[in-house]
């Protein structure tokens, strides 16, 4: 039997908060570590001086361990997981694609690497080349996602490889983190209830398009296209359904939403940004610390599944 989760990781509760673009930034990740469990900052689209810079402010704010979410479409991947192997950060996630020709590297300068699957056949070749663990995210997620759903993809995961899976879609209290591990996940990733977080460093209006989010109130745009990513529905998400059903260009929608996660992020702009959200936003209904999401989340799943899943 290999190591669980929390000891993989060296954390005291089998969480990790979604590497999630211009969301997931130092000042999440160190308050969801400060709080036990394993905070990412997500790179999404910036690049390597960014990262270093946020790396320096991560480690001011915590001594515990965080990770870095690579995402590995960004043009700057090589140098950015260059970066992550330099200042040999914990944990490294990746996303949109496999992480093969870093793998050498980050193993060298001592990395955990858990790559995001969306499927059991890169799953399978995850573990081959050396992957400590999965995360196996369903399509309730927000953002960028797959087919399969988290009830069905996560158990499959678990019986086609022998390294830890993580589940990851749809989980925002200690239900869904029993549900998880009753599915065979040794921990959970969540991302959408970190989004309603006070430490969260986001435009208020996008914490309160989370909380006031009902359970039909996101949408995939771009499935047509092989480029599906789940949002909260607005002006925007509508007017590109329309563009995209009526049998647009892909490019021609890509330039409808340069710029709008930031818009959404950043500027709060209700109608022109990308709001992405999981399913399960319509679970989240108020602003917590971090501490707090975490704490009720692991004392809720001790209860239902009759033992404690904290080192």
């Amino acid at each position: 039997m290999g190591k669980n989760i929390t000891e993989l990781l060296n954390i005291k509760y089998p969480i990790i908060q979604g590497g999630m673009a211009w969301v997931a930034d130092w000042h999440i990740a160190a308050a969801v570590s400060e709080a036990g469990g394993l905070g990412i900052i997500g790179v999404g689209g910036a690049d390597e001086n960014w990262l270093r810079d946020q790396i320096k402010k991560c480690r001011e704010a915590t001594d515990k361990p965080f990770g870095v979410n690579l995402m590995l479409m960004n043009p700057r991947a090589p140098e950015i997981a260059k970066v992550i192997a330099e200042e040999k950060v914990k944990v490294v996630t990746t996303g949109a694609g496999s992480p093969e020709k870093y793998m050498e590297m980050w193993k060298e300068a001592g990395i955990i690497v858990v790559p995001v699957v969306a499927g059991v056949a890169l799953a399978k070749r995850m573990q081959q080349c050396g992957a400590d663990a999965v995360i196996a995210e369903g399509t309730e997620s927000g953002g960028h996602i797959g087919e399969a759903t988290t009830m069905t993809l996560v158990p499959q995961v678990v019986d086609a490889v022998s390294i830890p899976v993580i589940a990851a879609g749809g989980i925002a209290d200690g239900r869904g983190v029993a549900a998880a591990f009753m599915l065979g996940a040794e921990g959970v990733q969540c991302g959408t209830v970190f989004c309603a977080c006070d430490e969260v460093n986001v435009h208020q209006n996008y914490k309160d398009m989370v909380i006031k989010a009902k359970d039909n109130s996101t949408r995939v745009t771009g499935r047509s296209y092989g480029h599906p990513v789940r949002q909260i529905r607005n002006a925007l998400s509508n007017k590109y359904l329309e563009m995209e059903q009526s049998g647009v260009t892909f490019e021609e929608l890509e330039g409808l939403t340069v710029g709008s996660l930031r818009k959404a992020v950043v500027e709060g702009d209700v109608k022109e940004g990308t709001f992405m959200a999981g399913q399960i936003a319509g679970l989240v209904s108020e602003i917590r610390p971090a501490k707090v999401i975490v704490e009720t989340m692991f004392e809720e799943a001790d209860k239902l599944l009759g033992r404690k899943l904290e080192a």
